[in-house]
């Protein structure tokens, strides 16, 4: 399983350490070094999980936490900090954190609660995945998109799930390689081809485009501004 995690840690040799334990295992993980950064990032990407610490520069891990959440942004948030009172963890709580870890821990910890934290949020929301008509159950290979039933390969439910789970948002070319083969990604030319086929399968029979490329990006899942 394959995530996108989002960490806000300004600890440059923690941050440095995570991101590399959880790059060899095949996630993508992007990071912000303060909380003003880390907001923003949050606020315009699609993570899988947050991993936040509590102690930031510019906006603390409470603040962003709480702006995030009144902003209706329901991305599980797993927070750091190394206050251990359970005072510390309730307030984390308050402010809309789903788990709460205390510095230092073992990193396989961190990777098993921030798996667990993923499947709790897809249980509860459904796996489910939509963009306009367009339909996605990963688990049961089930694709649908205006009552039609699309048969699709194990490697395009992978990039079409990478695909819905950032619409509308930019996916890069090297992220879809990464969802599609794992490490053992090809060259780009295997990308445009599975592409230019699920394209096929899931747009060329319908008035409207959905999968859209960005010119030495990558694509992005776009549906179409509903009528005036």
């Amino acid at each position: 399983m394959n995530l996108r995690l989002l960490l806000v840690e300004d600890q440059r040799d923690l941050a440095e350490s995570v991101w590399d334990y959880f790059d060899r295992r095949g996630h993508l993980i992007d990071h912000a070094a303060d909380g003003a950064i880390g907001l923003r990032m949050a606020m315009e990407g699609r993570f899988d999980v947050i991993v936040l610490d509590l102690g930031l520069p510019r906006l603390d891990g409470l603040e962003l936490c709480r702006r995030l959440r009144e902003a209706g942004h329901g991305t599980p948030v797993l927070m750091l900090s190394a206050r251990d009172s359970l005072d510390d963890k309730l307030r984390g709580f308050a402010q809309g954190a789903n788990d709460y870890l205390v510095k230092p821990f073992a990193m396989r910890e961190l990777e098993a609660r921030v798996l667990n934290l993923h499947r709790r949020h897809r249980a509860r929301d459904g796996a489910q995945l939509s963009c306009g008509p367009l339909r996605l159950e990963p688990e049961q290979r089930s694709c649908v998109r205006e009552g039609r039933q699309i048969a699709l390969s194990s490697i395009q439910i992978r990039l079409l799930d990478a695909l819905l789970r950032a619409a509308p948002a930019l996916v890069r070319s090297e992220q879809l390689l990464q969802a599609g083969w794992g490490d053992e990604a090809p060259g780009n030319d295997a990308l445009h081809s599975q592409i230019h086929a699920l394209r096929m399968l899931v747009d060329r029979p319908f008035a409207e485009p959905l999968l859209h490329t960005v010119h030495g990006l990558g694509y992005r899942l776009q549906a179409p501004a509903p009528a005036a």
